[in-house]
């Protein structure tokens, strides 16, 4: 099969991320005698310089991996929580029925910086210095800046002038849009990076020290100071067309950090797949798998209107069950024993026909009755327009700033069988203005939750927000096997689907099974505002061809016709059990790459 690239093989190690620079980066820590836990770790601040439309240091990041020391599949939660003055009336009191999509009141604990420490410091084997130099290096000497990242910055021109100078003063030097594939800097950030060496290396006696001690410059030194300060005194524009001040708080910052947790797991044939659990949508996954168990895939083939009418059918009754029952297991209860049962699935995989459903369907699950209707009945009273959402008409300034961020993603596998999915994303640049102390943006993750109490991801101080993002480990015939994943918000967990189907299914290499056309659909609500709802979409790449387009829409889907090479970003990395390593990257945007040797 024609592929764009051959899958990458080798023996010693493979990097692959959405990024060419970060994956040389983690490359670089592999080549220093680095694990791939290092090299990850590298990627993913490299990442924060040269993707700072998709992720930025004030970000968050879940990573599922396994560690052949342990010899256990672990999943690290890097989600920051609600800050504790995050309540439902405080924000109602702001006028406002949804959170924002960005500005200041969007803001959860930053997560990322410190779950990649706790990974250095548990897992990893270089120093903090190592691992951070080369994102320093391009943050403080520049790197050729992306034309997507250009084009964004062209699009917030105006509004970063009138409304969020710090960060005019960052993403428009001189005045001006940067132009792409020229270098672009950003000395502050590099400077925030190496005080935070500078006060690590000064009061840590060895390298964990001094990982503990970034941690607590991070957390509760000048860099959470930082936010406090930024967050009381400025009010700043936010898509609801008023200006808000944030809740975070450097008591916030101080008293949460990233955890270790346990994957929620699902046999499939001869894979085990591992995913977060309800805090985030990785059991929509799951839950896929379990219907589709009952469908004769290999029959089909991996283009075939068929095959992707089956599978986003059961993505649709999977992604409703989402809606209706996935919320932070710390806060609510959450029947995934019972979504991924045998029974459960048998019953929701008779609603699979040879029609579209047009209609979003969570299952009946016993004594969850009043939460399904409330969360249908707030569905249903949704309007995707900012004067409901606000209780006004929304302003220019708010509607220019009304650029959703994306996500990143990073794959490592090392000559050791240690392995890692790491899905680093938030912090945008369009999400919230630069603290000129720090030269980064905070997230706008708390988009997620809702402001009706009783649903499952309603705002509560304390609760991390059902992400959409979604690492993904698998195991097969009991070994640790294959590490992928995406960017796309709602669309992460649809084309890592088609991805491992194919794979599974169908004996396709990996840069074959990401070659093929990518589809998707936004049938459901979107995790982001102002939560857009399609019923019946499905949109696909042309080079599905006209009658496996044809077909699908005799089915009753609404299809969206896509350019070729514009569906999806999935990187991929696996082993073999006798130790040959595989990498891959889409071609797609023309900036992801698998290295490897």
């Amino acid at each position: 099969m024609f592929t764009t690239r051959p899958e990458i093989l080798g023996t010693f190690g493979v990097v692959t991320s959405t990024h060419w620079l970060a994956s040389a980066a983690g490359m670089s820590m592999l080549e220093r005698n680095g694990n791939a836990f290092d090299a990850c770790v590298a990627s993913g601040f490299v990442l924060q310089v040269v993707e700072p439309h998709l992720v930025g240091p004030a970000g968050e990041v879940p990573a599922v991996f396994y560690s052949a020391r342990t010899k256990k599949v672990e999943v690290l939660c890097g989600q920051g929580t609600a800050p504790k003055g995050a309540t439902i009336e405080h924000y109602r009191r702001e006028g406002l029925s949804l959170i924002p999509g960005n500005g200041l009141l969007a803001t959860v604990i930053p997560g990322a910086f410190d779950a990649w420490m706790i990974l250095l410091r548990d897992h990893g084997s270089l120093r903090l210095r190592d691992v951070l130099e080369p994102a320093i290096y391009y943050a403080e000497k520049g790197h050729p800046l992306l034309p997507r990242v250009s084009d964004t910055i062209k699009g917030l021109k105006s509004f970063f002038e009138t409304e969020w100078p710090t960060s005019a003063a960052v993403f428009l030097p001189g005045g001006n849009v940067p132009e792409a594939r020229k270098l672009f800097r950003n000395p502050q950030l590099a400077e925030t990076w190496k005080r935070i060496l500078r006060e690590a290396e000064a009061k840590g006696r060895d390298r964990e020290g001094e990982i503990e001690a970034a941690r607590e410059a991070f957390y509760k030194g000048f860099v959470a100071e930082a936010i406090d300060r930024f967050a009381r005194s400025h009010e700043v524009m936010d898509q609801s067309g008023s200006r808000h001040r944030g809740v975070i708080t450097a008591d916030d910052m101080a008293s949460w950090s990233a955890s270790y947790d346990t994957p929620l797991t699902y046999e499939y044939h001869n894979f085990r797949v591992n995913k977060i659990r309800p805090w985030g949508q990785g059991p929509v996954f799951l839950q896929t798998l379990a219907l589709l168990k009952g469908f004769d895939l290999e029959a089909m083939g991996p283009t075939s209107a068929p095959f992707i009418h089956t599978v986003v059918e059961a993505m649709k009754l999977a992604f409703a069950d989402r809606e209706a029952y996935y919320g932070d297991p710390n806060f609510v209860k959450v029947p995934v024993e019972t979504l991924l049962s045998d029974a459960y699935s048998d019953e929701r995989r008779k609603l699979i026909g040879e029609r579209a459903s047009l209609e979003l369907r969570p299952g009946h699950v016993e004594g969850y009755e009043l939460q399904v209707e409330r969360t249908l009945k707030a569905l249903r009273e949704l309007s995707t327009t900012d004067r409901k959402v606000t209780g006004g008409e929304p302003t220019l300034a708010s509607m220019r700033s009304a650029r959703r961020g994306d996500t990143v993603h990073i794959d490592v596998v090392d000559r050791h069988g240690n392995m890692i999915a790491a899905m680093p994303s938030g912090g945008w640049l369009q999400s919230s203005p630069v603290i000129p102390e720090l030269g980064f943006m905070l997230n706008s993750r708390a988009q997620m939750f809702w402001l009706e109490p009783g649903l499952p991801a309603s705002l509560e101080p304390g609760k991390r927000p059902r992400t959409t993002l979604t690492p993904t480990l698998a195991e097969k015939d009991g070994e640790p096997y294959m590490v992928f994943g995406s960017p796309g918000g709602d669309q992460q967990e649809q084309w890592q689907l088609l991805l491992f189907l194919r794979h599974a299914h169908h004996g396709l290499n990996l840069q074959e099974a990401i070659d093929l056309p990518m589809a998707h659909t936004a049938h459901f609500p979107s995790s982001f505002y102002p939560r857009e709802q399609k019923p019946g979409h499905l949109a696909a790449e042309e080079t599905f061809g006209a009658e496996v387009l044809n077909d699908l829409r005799a089915r009753g889907h609404e299809i969206e016709t896509m350019p070729a090479w514009t569906v999806g970003r999935l990187v991929a990395a696996s082993r073999d059990k006798d130790g040959l390593l595989h990498g891959a990257a889409t071609p797609r945007l023309m900036q992801a790459y698998a290295i490897g040797r």
